[in-house]
């Protein structure tokens, strides 16, 4: 829960996060000369273009866990004994202590979800491991959701309750700044220049501005009821029509923060020497499980997206206590065949297993 609440100007936001910049990466969604916002590095604050508020295209997991990366690179010699002998190099990357600052609240959730997938249990991912260290947190609620968005319905969203060591509020002129875990108490400790103590008109504006954006959301999109629905049967009808529009391009899965599936793949560079990579993959590829031969004992469109979606609605509920889908509505948005979340979600709930015509489906 938040330990305390300060008000800081916005004239004083470059100022602070240039302070910031000094010892530790700073990481914040920028708009790059496309056009686009994207979270990215911040190397110039009055040059890299600082957009708080549109919702960045990428999430934060590739910060994380990087689309394509070198997990180690081999040699091969010849031996004494005339044969030939392997060695390896680890290629572990380096801990770059990082300030994430204006993430939403929907990402900030899909990175504690790789949190789970890569650090919870005895085999921690050491790659993940090194990249995640040093991370401090400052969230940015939302006062207007975006088109898409229904992270009210998965609780990851507009603002939080926890997971963040700072948590602006946009209140106009001014944000309104809470401190969760140690490393925003940290911040405010060592620049209390920038921070003022909230009064309770503050407070209230705070209050107000976060019970109005709840009240925004443009579609009701009804994820905990899907998920007592999908505890119980199969949609089985809703899962062919989705499956029929499914184009296999993975898109839905390399934009959602929560997806990880990766794969490895060893690759030559010469005759001696060779690397071993991990990759992104999607679950709705045609070879995601593809043997050698060709075999494929889940073949099938069907069996793709149905994956998909069980994955995050109830083999993650049972798992987590959960459904990994946070919300932010971004599947929405890359599909071209309207194969996302929200549909997915609605469907079920309105017509289940037999009842999903073709037209609900277009």
């Amino acid at each position: 829960m938040p330990q305390d609440a300060f008000i800081l100007e916005k004239d004083h936001l470059v100022p602070l996060l240039r302070r910031l910049g000094r010892d530790r990466r700073l990481v914040a969604p920028v708009r790059n000369g496309y056009g686009d916002t994207l979270y990215a590095p911040v190397t110039d604050l009055e040059e890299d273009g600082l957009d708080l508020e549109a919702r960045p295209q990428n999430s934060l997991k590739g910060f994380f866990f990087p689309q394509r990366e070198r997990l180690f690179s081999y040699t091969v010699a010849p031996d004494t004994g005339g044969g030939h002998r392997y060695a390896f190099e680890t290629h572990l990357p380096e801990e770059r202590p990082t300030v994430y600052f204006g993430v939403r609240s929907c990402d900030l959730f899909g990175v504690l979800y790789c949190d789970l997938v890569f650090l919870k249990g005895r085999r921690r991912d050491a790659y993940y491991q090194r990249r995640r260290a040093g991370a401090v947190f400052a969230t940015l609620a939302c006062h207007h959701p975006f088109a898409g968005c229904f992270c009210n319905a998965t609780r990851t969203g507009p603002s939080l309750e926890l997971g963040f060591d700072l948590q602006l509020f946009d209140l106009g002129d001014r944000f309104y700044v809470e401190t969760g875990k140690p490393g925003g108490a940290e911040i405010v400790a060592r620049w209390p220049a920038f921070f003022q103590p909230a009064g309770e008109p503050d407070r209230q504006a705070q209050f107000q501005a976060a019970l109005e954006a709840r009240g925004l959301f443009e579609r009701k999109i009804h994820v905990d009821l899907a998920v007592g629905l999908l505890a119980g049967r199969e949609p089985e009808g809703v899962v062919r029509r989705l499956s029929e529009r499914c184009q296999d391009c993975g898109g839905c899965a390399f934009v959602c923060p929560t997806c990880t599936c990766f794969t490895i793949t060893d690759q030559p560079l010469d005759e001696h020497h060779g690397e071993r990579v991990r990759t992104w993959d999607a679950c709705t590829f045609s070879g995601f499980t593809r043997m050698a031969g060709d075999a494929n004992p889940v073949d099938g469109a069907t069996e793709r997206v149905r994956r998909r979606f069980l994955h995050k609605l109830r083999h993650d509920v049972a798992r987590h206590g959960r459904p990994s889908c946070v919300g932010c509505g971004r599947c929405l948005g890359i599909c071209f065949g309207g194969v996302d979340m929200a549909r997915f979600v609605e469907m079920v709930c309105s017509f289940g297993n037999h009842h999903a015509t073709d037209e609900d489906a277009r």
